[in-house]
């Protein structure tokens, strides 16, 4: 007796309900207290598998065989997965089975635990490359690649001179008065879809987008890597700009005319600000840009002298010209009137004033 009660005593504090039956009958003839308190109609004398549920007799053969199984108990109002094992013994020249079963609640608890973590992990990790897709997304309309990955890594943008550089500017003729009298919504869109087909011609040509102020286009060649052909790939830029607002306004209500400037020289690059900050240019090449522009006829390209005289191998040119600028005093100036290219002789100016880019840039 003395032994049972330690035998008992063993298994309750291991936690494990222990149940023993007749191997060929199924009669109950032993249950620990564990075992009862889980299965309330096993007691001596029961048939086995007619009073544990979610356990038919084929089961109980196969956990003879070394299978185990999972049954559920309902204790008070909780519901607890048990996890059943049985082996056949010998005693007392009779065969009997002997049921053990484990409380692997927690266990399964702990897991869908985990599997629940592991699921928000998995979301707010997507989340944050999405965050972080976008935020590169965002800064790269403000800042070239290379800069903005300088300063993702740093922090912070060290100024930079580069010199030289061509600089492109772009300015609407009579913006304002559209701006006013049109439909917003319509000004707007059209402004977007515009900027953005310039984005893809700057993309073309290396010419990378400074920003925008209104309706004016800042775009930079030979910034932030070096670049021979900086000022011959700003006119080619420029030139595809313009032949492409000819073409747009062939097929649209609104016929946006543009006056451009380009000019070679120095800039400073930086991140300007704290809270709200903005990668930008600033030197006489962008000034220089910014006083041809405004001294350009609609849809004309103007540069300087400079830049027209490492132009003049790939442009024709007319309307040279000295004009004062404020800054800069009298410069050398001229109109591009064309892009010269084996195989195509069709003029497409207007050699008094207005300039119309040959079909084949």
């Amino acid at each position: 007796m003395l032994i049972n009660t330690i035998c008992t005593g063993l298994l309750d504090s291991m936690a494990m309900g222990v149940c023993v039956a007749e191997a060929d009958t199924g009669s109950v003839l032993f249950c620990n207290d564990l075992f009862s308190t889980w299965f309330a109609d096993v007691r001596v004398e029961a048939i086995l598998h007619e009073t544990l549920p979610d356990m038919t007799s084929d089961e109980l053969a196969g956990m003879i065989n070394g299978t185990s199984i999972e049954v559920k108990a309902k204790v008070k109002r909780r519901s607890l997965i048990i996890e059943m094992k049985a082996r056949k013994i010998a005693l007392d020249g009779k065969e009997v089975l002997v049921l053990e079963g484990q409380n692997v609640s927690r266990l399964h608890e702990s897991e869908a635990m985990i599997d629940s973590y592991a699921a928000i992990v998995e979301r707010r990790t997507r989340d944050l490359e999405r965050e972080k897709v976008r935020v590169e997304k965002l800064l790269l309309n403000i800042m070239p690649r290379s800069v903005y990955e300088e300063y993702m890594s740093f922090g912070s943008v060290a100024p930079r001179l580069f010199d030289p550089v061509s600089v492109l500017m772009l300015d609407f003729v009579g913006f304002t008065e559209m701006s006013v009298s049109a439909d917003p919504n319509v000004t707007v869109a059209e402004l977007n879809d515009i900027f953005t087909a310039f984005d893809r011609i700057g993309e073309l040509y290396g010419c990378e987008r400074i920003k925008t102020i209104g309706d004016c286009y800042l775009a930079v060649t030979g910034l932030p890597h070096a670049t021979p052909e900086h000022a011959v790939a700003a006119a080619k830029c420029a030139s595809k700009m313009v032949r492409y607002l000819e073409r747009r306004n062939t097929t649209h209500e609104h016929q946006w005319r543009a006056r451009i400037g380009v000019a070679s020289g120095k800039v400073v690059g930086s991140v300007v600000g704290v809270q709200k900050y903005i990668y930008d240019v600033f030197g006489p090449a962008v000034n220089l840009a910014a006083r041809l522009q405004a001294h350009s006829a609609p849809m004309e390209i103007t540069v300087c002298q400079n830049a027209s005289q490492e132009l003049q191998d790939s442009f024709d040119f007319n309307r040279q010209r000295t004009e004062t600028l404020r800054g800069f005093g009298e410069i050398e100036v001229a109109s591009i009137i064309r892009r010269r290219r084996e195989g195509s002789t069709e003029v497409k100016g207007n050699p008094g004033g207005t300039v119309e880019i040959a079909a084949t840039i």
